[in-house]
């Protein structure tokens, strides 16, 4: 007797599964029945099994990703699983049961395990890659001084890269490399150093007369932008990662500052007060007219940041205190997000980390969801904590 479609393909998948059983695998393939397809809702989702670090920091991670931990009652989706040596886990869309994603996890500490596995429930339920297992780098003060760290995106697991006790600012990551770029005064003066993080070798790239100041690399590594004094006033320039090829790309009197690259690579938007107040503008990077980008609704815009999808800008408006806001890459009308500044984009584009002060009066570094408007502190320092910057 023939077997029809339907059933030959369930007895297909049935002896799949009993295969991976019978060779001892731990990991069995994702399977991506449902997508949350409304970013700016978030998904509700219950957590069962997990205990202490591990619970917490699941938890973490899903909320800064759009989800909403609930009761078991109210979730679409459920999380259950164990961290007795290992983290091991599974996500099911809670009404039906059906598993959408089943692994256990190895290697590493349980934090490690954990972001891993909070990364793929984001992709099973989005289809987007999640954030928690990136890094930043952000600046550190210490009274008259400041250094550059690198930590895990939520703040733990802080590494101090710099140690030239003077002042060490404006990291910028790049791309493809353990390596960053930033400022440092080490020289008694503002110059431009590349640092690869894993020799701890460091490199002059800009050190001309005047300021080397506001690095910003290129999304495929190979360029920096940078503000050079060098001819007079503060002027935006480009040259190669080690610091060859230098193009001057602004002439205006006033200064510019705060470059960053389009994700393509062919245009830079920056800071000048070539109109009188502070505003942004855009240039192709390669030269060109600079011409002012609308931020309609938000003024005295600087330090922005454009989005790995190439979608918005993210920037600080001093409008009274600091506030984030966005943009359409091509101007218009802005959002205003919540009060900070120094924005900057994670990967998956609708996250932001970026800077606030604490009511000790520091700074401190906190995440964004830009969709739903949460806000969640990352894990604090002693000491104050600025200019953050994503590994992407």
């Amino acid at each position: 007797m023939k077997m029809n479609r339907t059933k030959y393909w369930a007895s297909l998948i049935l002896a799949v599964n009993l295969c991976f059983s019978l060779l001892g695998q731990t990991e069995q393939p994702k399977i991506v029945i449902q997508k949350w397809v409304d970013p700016s809702k978030e998904i509700p989702i219950s957590i069962s099994g997990f205990t202490g670090e591990v619970y917490a920091t699941l938890k973490f991670d899903l909320e800064v990703m759009g989800c909403k931990v609930v009761s078991s009652e109210q979730a679409s989706y459920s999380v259950e699983g164990s961290n007795n040596g290992n983290v091991q886990g599974r996500l099911f869309i809670a009404q039906t049961k059906n598993q959408l994603l089943g692994k256990a996890y190895s290697g590493g500490t349980l934090r490690d395990q954990t972001h891993a596995f909070a990364d793929d429930i984001i992709f099973a339920l989005t289809a987007v890659k999640g954030i928690a297992q990136t890094k930043i780098a952000f600046k550190v003060d210490f009274g008259s001084t400041s250094e550059i760290f690198i930590s895990d995106y939520d703040g733990f697991n802080p590494i101090q890269v710099t140690r030239d006790n003077s002042i060490a600012s404006a990291p910028s990551w790049v791309s493809g490399k353990m390596m960053l770029v930033y400022n440092s005064y080490k020289s008694g003066f503002p110059d431009i150093y590349s640092h690869e993080l894993n020799t701890g070798i460091r490199k002059v790239i800009a050190q001309y007369s005047g300021s080397n100041i506001s690095p910003a690399v290129s999304p495929d590594g190979k360029r920096v932008a940078m503000i050079l004094s060098k001819a007079g006033s503060p002027n935006l320039y480009v040259a190669n990662i080690d610091g060859t090829g230098l193009q001057r790309l602004t002439t205006t009197k006033e200064g510019e500052s705060c470059p960053c690259w389009s994700p393509d690579g062919n245009t830079i938007c920056f800071t000048s007060r070539a109109s009188g107040s502070t505003a942004l503008y855009t240039i192709s990077s390669t030269g060109g007219q600079m011409k002012r980008l609308q931020t309609i609704g938000a003024i005295n815009g600087t330090e922005p940041d454009w989005s790995p999808d190439g979608k918005m800008i993210a920037f600080t408006a001093q409008m009274g205190g600091f506030q984030i806001c966005i943009v359409p890459d091509e101007g218009g009308e802005a959002q205003i997000l919540t009060a900070g500044a120094d924005p900057s984009w994670a990967p998956n584009s609708r996250t932001i980390i970026f800077t606030r002060n604490t009511v000790r009066g520091t700074r401190s570094l906190s995440l964004l969801d830009v969709y739903t408007k949460r806000v969640k502190d990352c894990n604090r320092m002693k000491a104050s904590c600025s200019q953050p910057v994503w590994a992407k």
